[in-house]
């Protein structure tokens, strides 16, 4: 979406029209629903939802750019994700053990194309040698496809802070492959 047609989109969207809100949907619904897979969420379909009710009801308010609402679309879902945890862990519950790859495609990065090629499923296995927020961080930059702009705001980090985190959680994701022999 170019930014002047993110704009006419955005305003159509705001206005309440249904094919401008099927667009902005389209748009960032397989990065969230990425982005909530690779963090472990349970029902990452559901959440999603929830994500895209509050923007619904939010939207009008939004004022800004395309990077400005794929940011504020992420600080939504990041928040309702913290949520989640927090009510699950009130009243606990089993996770599935088996995660599932995600059936919404986007276009493959460097990294996404390297996790893939040891599987989704352990990939999304070895993230949990990195910290929450290299986690964090690594599926908002590689899964949702965020700037670093962008991922500094929804994790409420400086820049220099986001750099940092991705640099050791890659590190950390290289020093796992290794260990396990995992060839590329």
């Amino acid at each position: 979406m170019t930014i002047s047609g993110f704009d006419g989109v955005l305003a159509a969207a705001q206005e309440g029209s249904e094919w401008a809100w099927d667009i902005l949907v389209r748009d960032v619904g397989p990065r969230l629903v990425g982005f909530f897979r690779t963090r472990g969420v349970a029902d990452p379909e559901a959440l999603a939802g929830d994500v895209f009710a509050d923007l619904a009801r939010k939207l009008t308010g939004f004022a800004g750019d395309e990077s400005g609402f794929r940011s504020w679309v992420f600080v939504i879902a990041y928040r309702r994700m913290s949520d989640e945890w927090r009510r699950q862990k009130r009243r606990p519950r089993e996770t599935p053990d088996d995660l599932t790859t995600n059936s919404l495609q986007v276009a493959p990065s460097a990294e996404t194309v390297a996790l893939e090629a040891i599987g989704n499923v352990e990939a999304i296995r070895m993230l949990r040698v990195l910290t929450t927020d290299q986690r964090d961080v690594i599926a908002l930059r590689v899964v949702a496809e965020l700037t670093l702009d962008e991922t500094a705001q929804v994790v409420g980090k400086p820049v220099g802070a986001v750099k940092a985190l991705q640099r050791r959680g890659l590190a950390a994701l290289r020093r796992e492959i290794e260990r396990q022999g995992v060839s590329r």
